[in-house]
């Protein structure tokens, strides 16, 4: 099974226009479960959680994001 299974893309889908042209990163996916998955640098400003963690993405991609799911 893909680590991506179950997850829809809602950035950078190749059109070779985000922030990292046709590579991949960052993105912002939805789950299945109707969640939300970033994929971006990461960022080590402060300490999260325990099982989290801290990425950062262009403000532009999550633009994209809400287009995407039309809001």
């Amino acid at each position: 099974m893909s680590e991506r299974a179950g997850l829809t893309r809602l950035t950078n889908n190749g059109s070779g226009d985000g922030p990292c042209g046709e590579k991949d990163c960052p993105n912002v996916y939805r789950t299945e479960a109707g969640k939300f998955v970033v994929q971006g640098d990461l960022v080590l400003l402060f300490t999260p959680p325990e099982g989290e963690g801290l990425v950062e993405i262009p403000e532009e991609t999550l633009r994209e994001a809400f287009r995407a799911l039309g809001w």
